[in-house]
């Protein structure tokens, strides 16, 4: 598939073919439709699922019990490189709901297990998971404001969240907030399912992301009820959930990430082969070198930590310490390649018609998402010291 340091195992030589063809195919043809967010990007994006499950490429990451593909984590990271390649390619593929299924099976009660287990594995829908709060750091959750209180046999929940991705089509919305008698604790924060056409859940506006529209959201909760049992983990265990699915996550985040990267990488190295300019091809001037250098030892620098990492995690190691690495020099690096490749194309990559103008956008998105760069230095270089 690419000149890798370590290639991928030969038994996944075919499936990832078959990835690679079906996003270069039917994928990246139709990029600018599924980009505007509307009605029938959202139609195009379930023919793509349907296509998809025939050609056998759905939901690669969920265990075989449950529908899936059963790879490992670090066959999966393989695949999710090339399924990453495009910022839809997750969602066609049927991986985005990955850590909500497995958080859902393993700490869901069995009412919310019997209404969506089996409907998430299937649709490829992925549940909101509704966090981020205005006015406060999304990092730090010990600043969260919205809160639930039992009356009867119901949560009563009131707060207000914003980027909640997802909020107008999730099958449900899973919310954090402030639960029991310790308010001021971060064990007292509890996540609560709240169905979607729940009364009392208002979508405020949709927020536009550097231009984009992504389907990111501003939502306030008033008076929401939800059943008793409607709670992932227990009460006061948000933290503990939270943590079992943010490494691999982030592992499959950093994948993509480098996906991208090397589709970026490739578009620069075909400019430089083909455009000439004062009296040579571009190929050869030393500065543009440097940037083809750069770019391959920094993409195969993250791709060799994301290997190691995901092995660690199949042998069941928390793996800490790599994954607060990999997410931080990977989406630095995703970032880097990827404004080395504009700057290959010079104005060329600036129209909407170029894959660089999205790519250079969603990138600079990865280091504040799922935990500032900042947070992860300072929780990694906290265990190195």
């Amino acid at each position: 598939m690419s000149d890798l340091i370590i290639p991928a195992p030969p038994e996944l030589t075919e499936l990832l073919r078959r990835t690679r063809e079906f996003t270069e195919s039917r994928i990246y043809p139709v990029e600018a439709k599924l980009s505007k967010g509307d009605a029938k990007s959202q139609q195009l994006i379930a023919k793509l699922q349907a296509e998809a499950k025939v050609a056998g490429l759905w939901a690669l990451g969920l265990p075989a019990e449950m529908g899936g593909g059963g790879l490992s984590m670090m066959s999966l990271f393989f695949v999710q490189e090339e399924q990453g390649r495009s910022e839809f390619g997750n969602a066609i593929f049927g991986s985005s709901t990955r850590q909500d299924v497995l958080s859902l099976a393993t700490y869901g009660s069995a009412a919310l297990k019997d209404r969506y287990l089996k409907s998430l594995v299937s649709s490829g829908q992925v549940p909101a998971l509704s966090m981020t709060e205005p006015g406060t750091s999304g990092s730090d959750p010990s600043g969260l404001s919205a809160h639930a209180c039992m009356d009867g046999d119901e949560w009563v929940i009131n707060g207000h969240k914003w980027f909640i991705t997802g909020a107008d089509v999730a099958p449900y919305h899973t919310v954090m907030c402030r639960t029991g008698s310790n308010p001021t604790g971060r064990d007292a924060f509890s996540l609560l399912v709240v169905p979607q056409g729940t009364r009392g859940v208002q979508l405020v506006r949709e927020m536009e992301l550097m231009g984009l529209r992504r389907g990111h959201w501003e939502v306030r909760y008033e008076n929401v009820r939800v059943p008793a049992d409607y709670i992932v983990g227990g009460i006061g265990n948000a933290g503990v959930v939270a943590q079992a699915r943010l490494a691999p996550g982030r592992l499959l985040h950093a994948a993509r990430w480098i996906g991208q990267a090397r589709r970026a990488f490739e578009l620069m190295k075909a400019r430089l082969n083909e455009r000439k300019a004062f009296g040579g091809l571009l190929r050869d001037k030393q500065l543009m070198q440097q940037h083809v250098f750069d770019s391959a030892a920094e993409i195969e620098m993250c791709h060799l930590l994301g290997l190691a990492t995901a092995d660690l995690l199949d042998r069941g190691d928390k793996a800490r310490v790599p994954v607060g690495m990999l997410k931080v020099v990977t989406s630095r690096m995703q970032q880097a390649v990827i404004d080395r490749a504009v700057q290959v194309f010079g104005s060329e990559a600036f129209i909407e018609e170029s894959p660089l103008s999205v790519l250079y956008r969603t990138a600079r998105l990865g280091r504040i998402y799922d935990g500032p760069d900042e947070v992860h230095i300072e929780n990694v270089v906290g265990r190195l010291l």
